[in-house]
């Protein structure tokens, strides 16, 4: 299906494949919005959400994962697989570089307003992104997590992995991109948090420290936020969709 008034293209950017779209009718250059799916989901299945975001005026970039998409599909179910979840977030962050690389590059974006974004893995992913480079301008985090040891004793807990061979080592790797370590890098500026309040994937309270840490950091008060969803489980809704678009317009 193709969207009115939005050009699609499949692009590889080295290993990563990805869509964008942008405004059939765009004018200079255009601010750019990536955004990262979910465990177990892929960059069509965010099509529809990535027409609606750029249909506002935006060049929004969806790559798919490894073990994701075109790149693999793997059992998602299964335990043994539950750790390669941090191994694709490491993955994401390595492959960063060289997706805003092609952004500047190839894309005609206006450098100075990337936007990075995602849902539940893609949150975790967009935050641990935006806490290592200064120069994204702004992130926006739908039901993921920005404070990846608290949520990681979580998942221990729920998923019984923690003993499975290898962990340690890939705990201690991930622990390394916690946003929450480097929280002071993250010092005014816009964060944009929407999170269900039951969600049962991944557990709110984590997003809540985070948000009461940085918040006690923050000079410019308004440019953290943070919006809960009451008997909301693990879904990205319209209203979400609604809430990142003003969020874009204010502070990308």
């Amino acid at each position: 299906m193709q969207y009115p008034n939005v050009i699609e293209e499949k692009v590889k950017i080295g290993d990563v494949n990805a869509l964008i779209l942008k405004p059939e009718k765009a004018e200079g250059l255009l601010p750019a919005v990536v955004f990262y799916h979910g465990w177990s989901s892929n960059k069509e299945s965010q099509r529809f959400r990535a027409y609606i975001i750029a249909s506002f005026g935006y060049l929004v970039l969806l790559p798919d994962s490894i073990h994701h998409g075109e790149r693999g599909v793997i059992d998602y179910s299964k335990k043994e697989n539950g750790p390669k979840f941090w191994e694709v977030v490491l993955s994401n962050l390595k492959e960063w570089k060289q997706i805003k690389e092609f952004l500047i590059r190839d894309c005609e974006i206006d450098k100075d307003r990337i936007a990075v974004s995602g849902h539940s893995m893609g949150g975790f992913t967009s935050a641990g992104i935006f806490s290592r480079d200064k120069d994204i301008r702004t992130l926006i985090v739908h039901n993921g997590s920005c404070n990846w040891r608290s949520s990681n004793e979580i998942f221990k807990t729920k998923l019984g992995f923690s003993d499975m061979e290898g962990f340690q080592e890939l705990e201690n790797r991930f622990s390394e991109y916690d946003p929450m370590g480097s929280i002071e890098s993250l010092k005014d500026r816009p964060i944009l948090i929407l999170h269900g309040e039951s969600d049962q994937v991944v557990d709110i309270e984590p997003q809540l420290v985070f948000y009461n840490e940085l918040q006690e950091l923050n000079l410019d008060k308004d440019k953290l936020r943070i919006i809960t969803y009451s008997n909301l489980n693990h879904y990205l809704t319209t209203g979400m969709l609604e809430e990142m678009i003003l969020w874009l317009e204010k502070y990308l």
